[in-house]
């Protein structure tokens, strides 16, 4: 069955029924896939600054953990006289 499309200030007459339906089908999947893939895009780039402030952090943590070796290190000093120095093959 032929119809007309209205398109704004376009208008097309005669075109089949079947034509419309499978038309509006693609352009919906169309339009949809380019959304999904604006989401994917934005969620990647969410993800990549996650994982950069994750590695940022645990590279704070290994230098914090560093720092409070050496203070117990230091600690062990104090406490037990200048003269001795522990042995600690974790020490830097």
């Amino acid at each position: 069955m032929p119809v007309s499309v209205n398109l704004g200030l376009y208008t097309f007459s005669d075109i089949p029924l079947f034509y419309v339906i499978v038309g509006s089908l693609l352009l919906g999947l169309v339009l949809s896939y380019v959304v999904y893939l604006l989401h994917a895009i934005s969620t990647s780039f969410t993800i990549h600054g996650k994982d950069k402030e994750i590695k940022e952090s645990k590279g704070e943590v290994l230098e914090l953990t560093k720092n409070v070796h050496q203070l117990e290190l230091e600690n062990e000093k104090l406490e037990h006289g200048e003269g001795l120095k522990p042995e600690d093959p974790n020490a830097l």
